[in-house]
């Protein structure tokens, strides 16, 4: 196979489009179902509610799911002389597991965005807080910067709870910024999916948040099948791109979870994959490009597995989905792990060859935004076609929004 062909030089005006305030969806609707659905199938369009999704998806597919878990992220403190400081928790520095960071008993190191950060130069910052009665006391020292980041070690003066049970008691649900309020009780149940259970991302995986039981029942008795991967969605997702063309943006890196048993389950499926979100996306055609890296150097160190951003459109060889990840399995088993635990920078524009996935559920994105240019990869010029019939019918838009169910 020849070099993915991909225009580096693509203008990130040819994706704009005009996103009057009132269609942003600042709120979710009271039943997560209720959103419409748009589908596209090979350029036809259509208007549907989520509930009926079950209906409209090929015979015996298989669902993909990013089953990560918001945290909650942002954590207020105010200095002795009043001034509010708040700290972002982003990724996890010390220990550099996510797991073992939530389970630490004394203090962990996080890289974090700090708002107001001119009225905080030097020393500890302090926050009281009651966790089951007990009242504690969480420190925040700032050890330096990161790039735009800083690095901060958090301590607390009470080894009965972890970290995770800090945040738990102080942090709130970080809503995205383009929402433009505060976060309510309201965001701490629907600001998740129903099937979030790994604790990492700063963002949902928005694409997931339609789903109920009775949704997931209705796919159960249609013989579609799903799988589960762990993808943490970063703060990056919300970052706009600021330069005129794509090659002038540094993509965002986020960390990628995953079973072996899920990449044998994908290996023995004949059938379509539909991958529910970006972000399951990023990471099922990650898995392909890890897994074509191994193919060709089984003896590569664990931490050369990322997909840095524009690694898969150097590749000149070609290895069917089947091949790739039982190259990785093959990885997986020489150096005896159950799990790969790595990263991707992986950036999706037109031109891509989409490896992994034959169709996708996803909200409407941000105009001038990655997602978009990513939709643009599998659909083509279709997405203003679409975009342009959501407005016109009302659809809600971005993260609380409406739902799109495209298929080729």
């Amino acid at each position: 196979m020849n070099k993915t062909e991909v225009n580096k030089s693509i203008s990130i005006e040819a994706f704009n489009y005009e996103l009057p305030n009132e269609r942003i969806a600042k709120y979710p609707l009271e039943k997560r179902d209720d959103s419409k659905l748009l589908t596209w199938k090979s350029g036809d369009i259509a208007d549907h509610q989520f509930s009926e999704l079950a209906e409209l998806l090929p015979q015996k597919c298989k669902l993909v799911f990013n089953n990560t878990k918001v945290i909650r992220a942002r954590l207020h403190f105010k200095k002795e002389t009043g001034a509010n400081i708040e700290i972002f928790v982003l990724d996890p520095i010390e220990p550099a597991d996510y797991a073992q960071n939530f389970q630490q008993t004394k203090s962990c190191q996080w890289k974090c965005i700090v708002g107001n950060s001119k009225k905080w130069k030097t020393g500890k910052l302090k926050l009281q807080l009651s966790i089951k009665n007990e009242e504690i006391e969480l420190f925040a020292e700032n050890l330096g910067n990161i790039g735009t980041s800083k690095t901060i070690e958090f301590s607390w003066n009470n080894s009965s709870f972890t970290f995770s049970d800090i945040l738990e008691a102080a942090g709130n649900i970080p809503i995205p910024p383009y929402l433009h309020r505060e976060s309510e009780a309201i965001d701490l149940n629907r600001y998740q999916t129903v099937y979030s259970k790994i604790k990492g991302s700063v963002a949902a995986p928005t694409a997931g948040l339609h789903f109920t039981d009775s949704v997931f029942e209705s796919l159960q008795k249609k013989n579609i099948t799903t799988a589960e991967l762990t993808l943490h969605v970063g703060a990056g997702t919300f970052q706009p791109v600021k330069s005129e063309t794509i090659d002038g943006h540094e993509m965002h890196t986020e960390h990628i979870v995953v079973d072996k048993s899920f990449l044998q389950n994908l290996i023995e499926s004949e059938n379509e994959i539909i991958a529910v979100g970006t972000t399951s996306i990023r990471t099922l055609e990650s898995l392909y490009w890890m897994g074509f890296k191994v193919y060709n150097n089984l003896k590569l160190l664990p931490e050369n597995l990322k997909v840095e951003q524009w690694e898969p459109y150097s590749a000149e060889l070609k290895l069917s989905r089947k091949e790739s990840l039982q190259a990785l399995i093959k990885y997986m088993d020489l150096n005896r792990f159950e799990q790969i635990n790595s990263s991707t920078q992986i950036i999706i524009v037109p031109g891509y060859q989409f490896q992994i996935i034959d169709g996708m559920i996803t909200n409407f994105h941000q105009p001038k935004s990655t997602l978009l240019l990513l939709i643009s990869a599998f659909i083509g010029k279709d997405w203003k076609k679409i975009y342009q019939h959501a407005l016109v019918n009302n659809y809600r838009f971005l993260s609380y929004g409406d739902s799109n169910l495209y298929l080729k």
